[in-house]
């Protein structure tokens, strides 16, 4: 009997069981037959993905952390939430009773949104229970982090907690240090950069939004005077400061502190205050356009790349240290070290890599 009942299943849809019932039913909720057009376009279908030529994996050292890099991004929004809580978890920098930090990896989205499959969001009840036990409250967002952006990350217990450290952001009580290797170095080596950023379209083949500038002075095209102009009503404050760690042929290591908290401020501040973009910030390079970086050549030829390939290179932005008030005179200090595809990097660049204390 239990013979019988094997074959059956692997028959289908049109075996019946000893007894006379349908192992599937053809009722209303089944599937119609394919027709015989059907069939051969599915068969033809399949044929073609079988010819596809396997995906070549580059020899050289450098195009292969490339790939791979491109390849991680992708994966990480396949994985199961489960996988991915689990590697968060590997990556706690601390913890204690109130709070959670994570080292934020590469390539994984804060939030939701079009396109996105799995973000850090999704995964906060799961790495709450892994933590603290299956009766464990979801651990709360304090702040965010670009996708592409890696480092310290602030997770609460609690939604008291979450308002708390919320509002010391809000409040510039939170200390804020970002590294980032710049193509080219900024003049001076040390300063301020303080001009408000404003949301713009771009006109062109491909209209987009983008962060720009909305500087209050103007220098006159007729006589070289600058002058003040009136505030744009939806401009936001934005200052960051900024010193050199370390500098070479064309590009350099830059220590950043953000002052305010402006969606992509760092990255506005340094392609269009300084002229200085971070390297593989390929939004922010050009302003008309959505294209990859235009490297010089010394960049490229330090990299092992070709600048057709420029287009996978991530973007060196490192959220380095977060400095949270803990009382009148306690700081917590947290900090995180780059990511290895960032101090391999900084090693080919021969920029001096900063000591993490």
């Amino acid at each position: 009997m239990a013979a019988q009942g094997n074959i059956a299943w692997r028959v289908g849809c049109f075996a019946v069981k000893p007894g006379g019932r349908r192992l599937f039913s053809q009722g209303r909720g089944a599937a119609a037959p394919l027709t015989a057009e059907q069939l051969a376009e599915k068969i033809r279908a399949q044929n073609r993905e079988q010819k596809k030529p396997p995906v070549q994996v580059p020899k050289d050292p450098i195009m292969r952390r490339v790939y791979e890099l491109n390849q991680l991004t992708r994966q990480l929004q396949r994985v199961h939430p489960n996988v991915l809580a689990k590697a968060l978890k590997k990556g706690i920098v601390h913890q204690n009773k109130e709070i959670v930090v994570i080292n934020k990896p590469y390539g994984l989205p804060v939030h939701g949104g079009p396109g996105v499959k799995t973000c850090i969001t999704d995964v906060l009840p799961i790495l709450a229970k892994m933590l603290d036990g299956m009766k464990a409250e979801p651990l709360h967002l304090c702040h965010r982090l670009d996708k592409e952006t890696t480092g310290v990350m602030v997770l609460a217990r609690d939604q008291d907690i979450a308002r708390r450290i919320q509002e010391l952001f809000r409040t510039r009580q939170v200390g804020k240090k970002y590294w980032a290797i710049c193509i080219g170095k900024p003049e001076p080596a040390d300063g301020v950069v303080d001009i408000p950023i404003i949301e713009k379209e771009v006109v062109s083949h491909q209209p987009h939004f983008k962060m720009t500038l909305a500087p209050n002075y103007r220098v006159s095209h007729e006589d070289g005077k600058t002058f003040r102009i009136r505030r744009h009503r939806d401009a936001h404050v934005a200052v960051t400061r900024y010193r050199v760690l370390s500098s070479a042929a064309s590009c350099s290591l830059l220590e950043l502190q953000p002052i305010t908290g402006v969606k992509h401020q760092i990255r506005v501040h340094l392609a269009y205050g300084l002229d200085c973009p971070v390297l593989g910030d390929h939004k922010y390079s050009h302003w008309n356009k959505l294209a990859p970086q235009k490297l010089p050549a010394v960049l490229l030829k330090r990299l092992g790349l070709e600048q057709v390939k420029a287009r996978y290179i991530p973007l060196y932005l490192h959220a380095s240290e977060l400095t949270l008030p803990e009382g009148e005179e306690k700081e917590l200090r947290l900090v995180c070290g780059p990511p290895r595809f960032f101090s391999r990097s900084l090693k080919r660049l021969k920029l001096e890599f900063p000591e993490v204390k």
